[in-house]
């Protein structure tokens, strides 16, 4: 006699409905993944703004899809890696603004050699 038939369960799984559908990955999740992707390349160059705009909107809309699916959408990792590639380009987008504010300023400054 094993441990769960000694507790009284038997250990079996919930039958499912069979007209439920099977959990599948959300597209958008790896859309929002190879925006962030990209995103992060092209940060260095400013252009990484844009898809990383994109995919954090693109997140937003995939999140409610995966709230209302209940569970038949998966690929939230997916969707909160993509988000996090996002919002490290925009970081990197600042930071290359900044540095390139201050390199003019100090090119424009009176006396710079």
């Amino acid at each position: 006699m094993n441990a769960a038939s000694a507790s009284g369960s038997t250990g079996a799984v919930a039958a499912r409905d069979p007209r439920d559908p099977d959990p599948v990955r959300s597209t958008k999740a790896r859309a929002v993944l190879a925006l962030g992707i990209v995103a992060l390349c092209t940060s260095i160059t400013v252009g990484g703004i844009i898809p990383a705009v994109l995919a954090l909107s693109m997140a937003r809309q995939c999140r409610a899809e995966m709230r209302r699916s209940e569970g038949f959408l998966t690929g939230g990792a997916l969707l909160r890696t993509g988000e996090r590639l996002a919002w490290a380009s925009i970081v990197v987008v600042a930071a290359v603004l900044v540095v390139a504010a201050i390199s003019g300023l100090l090119t424009l400054a009176p006396g710079a050699a």
